[in-house]
């Protein structure tokens, strides 16, 4: 304090100016919207977070097919007091909270909580979902343990954490998926697995052992 104090007064001036600025452009939304929406959410292990991927025929199809907005979600942890998402987007991996937050379409994202009676699962359910880092993503979303897709671990994890399943499967057939045909006929090599059971993002939110985050 002694140092600043000792500075011209017209640099500490320009100093609180720019300070003031930033801090008003910021929670104004004009600058770093996936800051601004990060700092907004008052992070809790356990946490499920949700939101669209940029636009590709995959992510098209996921959102299509299940008929919701959500192409993308993954579990929040904390390591060394910093926050971060375990997701499958590529390999399973940790990434900063902020980072997964700018790489959703417009920095939006939807979180949701269990609910108290299912809060005693979460240090179970984080370590059950720990096993599958590493694992290689699973773009054709089969229910297998070779490869996995974002909500199939918080599916799986939960249910060896607590016994219970947390959303549901639901066949590729009883979904949207005929406006999708050619690009899941691209993925599965020309075949159309209108059996093959799936966990989709939307399944999660809508299971009332979790609520939305207002």
């Amino acid at each position: 304090m002694k140092k600043i104090l000792e500075l011209p007064e017209s640099t500490i001036a320009r100093i609180l100016l720019v300070g003031v600025a930033l801090i008003f452009l910021l929670f104004t939304g004009l600058i770093g919207p996936p800051l601004h929406a990060y700092i907004s959410y008052q992070a809790q292990e356990g946490d499920l977070l949700f939101q669209s991927l940029p636009m590709n025929p995959v992510v098209q199809t996921t959102e299509g097919a299940s008929q919701s907005p959500y192409s993308h979600c993954g579990i929040v942890v904390k390591k060394n007091n910093k926050w971060f998402v375990l997701e499958a987007i590529g390999p399973v991996k940790e990434t900063p909270l902020s980072d997964w937050v700018a790489q959703g379409r417009e920095y939006h994202f939807d979180a949701f909580r269990l609910h108290d009676q299912h809060a005693k699962h979460i240090p179970d359910f984080i370590a059950a979902a720990y096993t599958y880092e590493g694992h290689p993503y699973d773009i054709r979303y089969r229910l297998d343990d070779e490869k996995i897709y974002c909500s199939e671990i918080i599916y799986k994890a939960f249910l060896t954490a607590s016994g219970i399943e947390l959303g549901s499967k639901t066949k590729l057939g009883d979904m949207n998926w005929q406006p999708y045909e050619y690009t899941i006929r691209q993925l599965e090599g020309g075949q159309l697995p209108l059996e093959r059971q799936m966990i989709t993002p939307v399944s999660i939110t809508l299971d009332t052992k979790v609520f939305q985050i207002e």
